[in-house]
């Protein structure tokens, strides 16, 4: 199979869909890499890098899309790369389907395999090719926010370790989940004042058992979310469900009682955020204000440390690039139940339920895909 790697074009994304590293393998196993010129050039890897490890180094996207038989990308594909995609190609990435009823409609029409890494489910109910992005995501969090508090960035001008003499700042994250784990753990280890809030009594018993005192996890009711919100300095949300557009937890009339110059991460905002005035921002320009709260709504917060995060990320994808590339999609995901809950569009059906029901598709279960 013939795998190709385009560079990522969204504003200020500086990962790529495979390393060197993971090329070698790929070439290793017989298949040929076609990238695109300067692909790896945010993780410090230059074209003769891969072409040591044997990949073609072509000089444009189009190049890619049309001899690659799959597609393997870091954040989802942007409209004109959308355009380049054909019936039957594989697209293996991030995709983030829910709240993007455009780019549905694009795939949907494509008639390509769409692979999504955030449904690739394990054996325990996890989400494996999500969880080092939501890690990473989760501790870049509480950098950003601590920033956005400094005053010149429109925050409340509040250190959150504070200093002897002088509280600390309030933090307050919003989920239990892998995001939030390492968000509250970054903030414990600032000496923030923290407060996790979850549903779910088996989170909080871990959660209560890990943080122990350095931290107060606080089951989630309207009350008790709004009680922690109003207090905050640096608000993280971190709720995530699988697929489907996250609940809008924060509202309009909450930011009102808040502390003006607070900040709020959305860090769920590429399933639509969960705040009612999230909107995505990038990094060139990542903030905004909404009555006195500064925003932070990066839709790509991995991608500003894009060595770390590729390395993460591809040490999570490519036993299953690999996998679709040695079997075919078909076969593999027949095989891997877990990899078939990542195929969120195929031959112009949408085969997601949660991003059927949310915009209004036919759903197509991934079995009945594979038996057409």
């Amino acid at each position: 199979m013939k795998v190709g790697v385009p560079k990522e074009i969204k504003t200020h994304e500086y990962r790529v869909g495979l390393t060197p590293e993971s090329v070698s393998e790929i070439v290793r196993q017989g298949h040929e890499v076609v990238i695109e010129t300067d692909a790896g050039l945010g993780i410090d890897a230059t074209n003769d890098a891969y072409r040591a490890v044997g990949a073609e180094v072509v000089d444009t996207a189009d190049e890619v899309f049309a001899s690659a038989d799959m597609i393997v990308k870091v954040k989802e594909p942007q409209a004109q790369e959308r355009r380049k995609l054909r019936e039957g190609q594989i697209l293996y990435t991030y995709l983030h389907l829910a709240p993007d009823p455009e780019q549905t409609r694009d795939l949907v029409g494509s008639g390509a395999v769409c692979i999504a890494y955030e449904t690739v489910t394990d054996e325990h109910g996890g989400l494996p090719l999500l969880k080092p992005m939501s890690q990473v995501a989760g501790r870049l969090s509480v950098q950003a926010g601590a920033a956005a508090l400094e005053k010149a960035h429109g925050g409340r001008g509040v250190l959150l370790g504070g200093v002897p003499g002088v509280k600390p700042g309030k933090v307050v994250v919003i989920g239990g989940g892998v995001v939030g784990f390492n968000a509250a753990q970054m903030a414990v280890g600032l000496h923030a004042n923290v407060t996790l809030l979850d549903r779910d009594p088996v989170v909080i018993e871990r959660l209560a058992n890990h943080f122990e005192t350095t931290a107060d996890v606080v089951y989630s009711t309207k009350a008790t979310l709004e009680e922690a919100v109003s207090q905050a300095d640096l608000v993280i949300g971190a709720v995530l469900i699988p697929g489907a557009a996250a609940p809008k937890l924060v509202t309009r009339d909450l930011l009102g009682r808040m502390k003006n110059g607070a900040v709020l991460v959305d860090v769920a905002i590429d399933q639509g955020g969960c705040f009612e005035t999230s909107k995505p921002t990038t990094h060139a320009d990542p903030t905004y204000l909404v009555d006195n709260i500064v925003h932070y709504c990066v839709a790509n917060m991995p991608g500003n440390v894009a060595r770390t995060s590729t390395y993460a990320l591809n040490n999570v994808t490519l036993q299953h690039a690999l996998h679709l590339a040695g079997k075919g999609w078909k076969e593999a995901l027949r095989q891997d139940p877990h990899l078939r809950n990542g195929l969120n569009v195929c031959g112009g059906r949408v085969t997601c339920e949660p991003v059927a029901r949310e915009l209004g598709y036919s759903y197509l279960p991934a079995e009945q895909a594979l038996a057409a």
